[in-house]
């Protein structure tokens, strides 16, 4: 559910326990940081030089680190993102504060609430790229997982673009991938490209059931965007990437896509790919 960060001033982020805790995490000694994070918890209450954001930030990893019973965990997940909006607004550490409330309304099956509290992060309101291209991300997913294909193919592509500029290769790949799986539904030459739909873009009252045709040139923007990382390394049982480009080389009559991948047969591992490469 959450991305590993700590508060965000120079001074606090040199501090030894915020570095200790962090590391005691990315090694999966969680007992060992939960007695530590009690310490750094009681320091950032102290009355005299009172830490809202270390406490907010402390919290919110006591939370998610199972520290309290499930029925508490949202309303904790709130007091986090109100207090760092407070005092950390559009803030790295704000930001995920949101896709944390995000992913707990999600999975309690509240997909509004998490798309309105994924909605609250922007660059408005100051949030990096990386945390804007998260949500978008997210987004994409939860309108696509109720059918509403149009702003989830808009959210995925803003997703992509996002992470792609913050040099998070592998993520944007997952972005270009699920929009791709969207996009060759249906597809139209004439149709608008996503960048101009994003543009036009309005806000709506609600969601619905919304569908549009992709245009060719972004398919090929994806799927090169796909094979960048995907053919560094071709093996795997399960390589459902490169079957979708392969129906993208199909489908907008691109043959060198399936060429590409066909030179590296020997080494695929799939067995559904390596049937199709054959038909």
């Amino acid at each position: 559910m959450k991305i590993l960060t700590g508060p965000q001033s120079s001074e606090k982020s040199s501090s030894v326990d915020s570095l200790l805790f962090k590391s005691l995490l990315s090694e999966g000694k969680k007992e060992e940081a939960l007695n530590l994070s009690e310490d750094i918890l009681a320091r950032s209450r102290l009355l005299n030089q009172r830490d809202f954001e270390t406490e907010a930030w402390i919290r919110m990893e006591r939370a998610l680190l199972g520290e309290m019973e499930n029925n508490d965990l949202g309303q904790e997940l709130r007091w986090c993102v109100d207090r760092l909006a407070s005092v950390a607004p559009g803030s790295p550490l704000h930001g995920v504060s949101l896709l944390n409330l995000a992913a707990w309304h999600r999975n309690q099956g509240e997909q509004m609430m998490s798309l309105v509290t994924l909605s609250d992060i922007s660059s408005d309101r100051g949030h990096p790229s990386d945390i804007i291209g998260l949500s978008r991300l997210e987004s994409g997913r939860i309108l696509a997982s109720i059918g509403d294909l149009e702003p989830a193919m808009r959210h995925l592509w803003i997703a992509m673009r996002r992470l792609s500029s913050v040099e998070m290769p592998a993520e944007s790949v997952v972005c270009a991938i699920e929009w791709l799986d969207i996009a060759l539904d249906e597809i139209e030459e004439d149709s608008p490209m996503m960048d101009e739909r994003i543009v036009d873009a309005k806000p709506r009252d609600s969601p619905g059931m919304t569908t549009v045709p992709s245009n060719p040139n972004d398919i090929r923007e994806c799927v090169e965007l796909i094979l960048s990382l995907a053919l560094i390394d071709v093996s795997g049982n399960q390589r459902d990437d490169l079957g979708l480009v392969l129906d993208a080389s199909q489908a907008i009559h691109e043959p060198k896509w399936r060429a590409e991948i066909e030179k590296r047969s020997h080494e695929i591992q799939d067995s559904r790919l390596l049937e199709a490469l054959q038909s």
